[in-house]
C-alpha cells in the first residue's frame, strides 16, 4: 500500500453523516460475510476511502476452520476486536495467540509482516458441536512513520469494559499515556469502546473527526436518532454528544485529530 501523508487541519463546520449498515459494501464467499465500511479490496468507490485517519472498518464473520490464509501487509496499525468466537492469529514475527471478545489487539505492519488469522474453534474445543462462527471487527490506521518495526500487542480489558463507560482501548495520543490496553502508532488516534448498559449513556469526545460504529445492539446519539446494529455515523469538527440505548449495545469509537492527506 502506497505512502499515506497525514495532516492536522480539521474541517471548520460541524458535519454528521449517517451511514447505514445495509448501505456497506460487502464481500461474500463460501466461508466469509464481510461488510465494509470504506474502499475494499475490489470494491472501490473514489468518494468513500476514509474518514480522518481511518482506512478500513471491516465487519468479518468466518465460519469455522477457515480463515485468511498467510498474507503480507506493510505500514499499517491493524486493530482486531471480537465480538463473539475466537480468532486464531499467527505471524513472520513469532506471535501467535487467541483473540475473544475482551481482549484488545493489535498488530503493526510497519516494514512488513505475514500473518494469517482463522477460526479454529472447532480444533480448539475439540468437539464440532462446539464450533462457531467468529465474528469480529477489524480497523485499519496509518503510522505516523513508515517502516517501524513490526510489532504486536494483546491485553484482557473484559473487566473494565464491565461498568459501561467508554473506556480508551487503542491510542496513540500522548493524554493516554498509561491508560490504554494497546498502544498505535499514531498520534492523532485512539479507539475506545463502550457495552452500553440499557438505560445508561456516555458522551463522545470532542475531535475534528469522530467515526461511532454500533457492532451489536440499539443505540441512539444525540442530534442523530436511532442506530442499529452495523450503522455508523461519521462527525467532523464535532463530539460532546451523548450516546445511550435503551437495550444495550456494543459501539466502537475512533476519536481522530488528522486526517488522510491534509487539510479539508
Amino acid at each position: 500500500m502506497a505512502r499515506r501523508r497525514t495532516g492536522v487541519a480539521a474541517p471548520a463546520r460541524p458535519h454528521i453523516d449517517v451511514h447505514r449498515g445495509g448501505d456497506r459494501l460487502k464481500t461474500r464467499v463460501s466461508w466469509l460475510n464481510s461488510k465494509h465500511s470504506f474502499s475494499f479490496g475490489q470494491h472501490y468507490d473514489p468518494d468513500n476511502t476514509h474518514h480522518g485517519i481511518l482506512l478500513v472498518n471491516n465487519d468479518d464473520v468466518v465460519l469455522p476452520g477457515e480463515g485468511f490464509d498467510t498474507h503480507p501487509h506493510r505500514d499499517m496499525e491493524i486493530v482486531t476486536w471480537v465480538l463473539s468466537g475466537s480468532l486464531v492469529h499467527q505471524d513472520s514475527i513469532g506471535n501467535s495467540g487467541v483473540i475473544y471478545p475482551g481482549l484488545a489487539q493489535r498488530m503493526s505492519a510497519g516494514s512488513g509482516i505475514l500473518h494469517s488469522e482463522r477460526n479454529d474453534s472447532w480444533r480448539i474445543s475439540n468437539a464440532d458441536t462446539h464450533s462457531e462462527p467468529v465474528h469480529f471487527i477489524q480497523m485499519w490506521v496509518p503510522p505516523d512513520e513508515p517502516g517501524i518495526a513490526p510489532g504486536y500487542q494483546q491485553l484482557e480489558v473484559a473487566d473494565q469494559l464491565d461498568n459501561g463507560d467508554l473506556l480508551p482501548i487503542a491510542s496513540g495520543m500522548q493524554r493516554h499515556s498509561g491508560e490504554t490496553a494497546i498502544a498505535i502508532h499514531n498520534k492523532h488516534a485512539a479507539l475506545h469502546v463502550t457495552r452500553l448498559h440499557p438505560g445508561r449513556s456516555v458522551v463522545l469526545p470532542d475531535a475534528p473527526f469522530l467515526h461511532v460504529f454500533v457492532a451489536r445492539g440499539e443505540a441512539s446519539l444525540e442530534g442523530t436518532g436511532t442506530l442499529y446494529e452495523g450503522d455508523a455515523v461519521r462527525l467532523s469538527n464535532s463530539g460532546g454528544q451523548r450516546l445511550e440505548s435503551a437495550v444495550g449495545a456494543e459501539v466502537l469509537v475512533w476519536e481522530m485529530h488528522a486526517r488522510i492527506g491534509g487539510a479539508a
